[in-house]
């Protein structure tokens, strides 16, 4: 039904990519795109009017740190074609939608921008619109406020011209209950398959059919254009013997973060506060310490009257009632000078004076639950992470020289691997298919295969594979686009041939089993038990059970389906009973916008659609392929 138009809108990915091209009213600098270099050559092409690559690059930074904000940090998935198109089209989208508004005259009035600008978040101070901060923003992107405006002015024109054609999507509530009922039918199926395998061991086979295949169909059998390489891995990993961690830092890091390795170790803890004041002097300091120091004595010499002495001594409001009882707590919950004293201690001990802003404190530990790390435990671990800390810190002081090097010293990669420590690796005949999954890098394999890397043999620029892992490549060896040879691939062709002449009889006998059946007939078939099906359950059916269940006439049952496959055979899909669940008001509305809102999306899709093939539009597809995340 109504699944193609959801699913267009429903991948993560899909919607960053929205987000990340449109960002209706985020601080972007669209008028910096005129004044950076590279901005005169054009990515694509609308009615003649430029989508430069400096456009393009900053929407893809824009989804690139999305990405790394959602823990999403791998970079081969931007280097994707059709992520890389997603983004193109959306920046098409927009530019027709403008265009289109534009030519029809419309506007958004002074007040109405005013409006709008004043109730965004970028701007508010405690809930209310600050000049001062858009004025600051502004500066910071480098706008004037006419620029943002007209920028702010075009997006709510865009924006309107979606929501006014959302707004024209009109499902009747008849048909609309149709629908829903139809979207929430549970059907009973069993299916059998006529499989092409069971009837591999009937047909042969000969030389001249195979000849004669091989003959006709010579484009198929070329062997990719193949490289051989060279390359270089600058990694943070690799530095990680270079960098050295001190016990001392160690310490200081476990002390700095010690409610990470609390585990779930609470403390409890009595205390008695003699407090000496906001802003003391001096002199009144020295006078409550005397007294502290009084009161310590009493409490060595009693220790049993610890309880006693808090009330009558101590100056916190809140626990001296209670004989001074703090309750349980974790790190972090108490002034430090409190906490580093308690978190030393042991059950029953007694602190000397422990100063804070409060004034002196007496603590006795009473008990501790729970477990935490401690500090020789965790030092392995801290070492490691401050380690790894310290590499990827130098590895990013480095990266520049290393691009910077195989850049300078473009017709060999040993001068780099010489100066940074690294070694020259090799690959055997790789495809550009091949290499992009050995490295994850289609960026990096499209540098390879052009003109200056592959003719010229020069290094490629290094490319971010993953997370702190550069790579520069060069090419070794070259071997152009050939055909193989018919011995290659006569048992290929063989292979081929017999599935299609036995997918031909499997589909021959399905036919005839679908007829048989809907004449009342009893045809021998191994059908699976019945399963329960819905169109968000599926019962492990399959995909195309699936799709065929649903679509067949049930006015009549059992009703039937076939389904050709010309790799598997033939599909017999029988459907026994048909059930329609109860209404669900709660559900039923949601549903029901769910639907409202992909016949919305639809008619923006179809309005789109139109302007398109009315429009000229030319992409440089050379240039999008090779463009990458991080040129800006």
């Amino acid at each position: 039904m109504l699944e193609a138009i959801r699913e267009r809108s429903k991948s993560w990915l899909a919607k960053l990519i929205l987000a990340a091209v449109t960002i209706p009213f985020a601080i972007v600098g669209i008028d910096t795109y005129l004044r950076d270099a590279g901005s005169s050559v054009s990515i694509a092409k609308v009615d003649g009017e430029s989508i430069s690559v400096q456009e393009y690059n900053n929407s893809m930074q824009r989804l690139r740190n999305q990405l790394q904000a959602e823990g999403k940090t791998d970079p081969s998935v931007l280097e994707q074609p059709d992520v890389k198109q997603s983004i193109l089209d959306r920046l098409i989208i927009n530019r027709l939608l403008n265009n289109a508004v534009t030519k029809s005259h419309f506007a958004i009035g002074d007040a109405a921008l005013s409006d709008h600008i004043i109730t965004l978040p970028e701007f508010q101070e405690n809930g209310k619109f600050s000049q001062e901060t858009y004025d600051r923003l502004l500066t910071s992107n480098r706008l004037t406020p006419s620029q943002f405006e007209s920028t702010m002015r075009t997006d709510l024109l865009v924006q309107q011209a979606r929501e006014g054609l959302a707004a024209l999507a009109y499902l009747p509530e008849p048909i609309s209950k149709q629908t829903l009922a139809t979207e929430h039918q549970q059907r009973e199926v069993t299916i059998a398959e006529i499989k092409t395998a069971d009837f591999l061991d009937q047909v042969k086979v000969d030389e001249a059919q195979i000849k004669a295949y091989y003959d006709q169909h010579k484009d198929k059998f070329k062997v990719p254009e193949q490289v051989k390489l060279e390359f270089v891995l600058f990694s943070s990993n690799n530095l990680i013997p270079k960098v050295q961690v001190s016990d001392e830092e160690v310490k200081k890091y476990y002390d700095e973060n010690a409610a990470k390795f609390q585990g779930n170790e609470q403390r409890r803890a009595s205390h008695i506060l003699i407090s000496f004041g906001v802003s003391a002097t001096p002199e009144a300091k020295q006078q409550a310490k005397k007294q502290a120091e009084d009161v310590l004595a009493q409490v060595r010499q009693h220790p049993d009257q610890f309880g006693e002495l808090a009330k009558k001594y101590s100056k916190d409001p809140g626990s001296a009632e209670k004989g001074g009882d703090l309750g349980s707590f974790g790190r972090g919950m108490m002034v430090k000078p409190f906490e580093d004293a308690v978190f030393s201690m042991k059950p029953g001990e007694v602190s000397n004076l422990v100063e804070s802003e409060f004034g002196y404190h007496i603590i006795k530990l009473t008990e501790i639950t729970g477990q935490s790390q401690g500090f020789d435990a965790a030092k392995p671990q801290i070492k490691a992470e401050l380690l790894y800390q310290k590499a990827i810190t130098l590895f990013a002081e480095q990266a520049e020289s290393f691009n910077n090097m195989v850049y300078e010293q473009s017709t060999s990669l040993k001068p780099v691997a010489d100066a940074f420590g690294l070694q020259v690796q090799h690959t055997d005949w790789i495809s550009h298919a091949d290499g992009a999954k050995y490295f994850k890098s289609d960026k990096l394999m499209n540098m390879v295969f052009a003109e200056e890397v592959l003719k010229d043999k020069r290094n490629t620029e290094a490319v971010e594979v993953s997370p702190n892992n550069l790579i520069s490549a060069r090419v070794v060896d070259y071997k152009p686009a050939a055909p193989r040879s018919y011995e290659e691939v006569k048992s290929g062709i063989e292979g081929v041939l017999k599935a299609e002449q036995a997918a031909k009889l499997a589909i021959k006998k399905g036919e005839a089993a679908l007829a048989d059946l809907r004449q009342g007939k009893s045809p021998q078939l191994d059908w699976i038990p019945s399963v329960t099906i819905d169109r968000s359950n599926a019962q492990g059916l399959t995909d195309v059970a699936m799709n065929n269940a649903f679509k067949i006439d049930v006015s009549k049952l059992p009703a039937y389906a076939g389904v050709a496959d010309s790799n598997k055979g033939y599909l017999l899909i029988k459907v026994n009973g048909v059930n329609t669940p109860p209404a669900n008001d709660d559900a039923d509305k949601a549903s029901a916008r769910e639907l409202q809102a992909a016949l919305a999306s639809e008619y923006v899709a179809a309005y789109v659609k139109s302007l398109k093939e009315k429009s000229k539009i030319t992409v440089n597809s050379r240039l999008l392929l090779s463009s990458g995340t991080g040129d800006q």
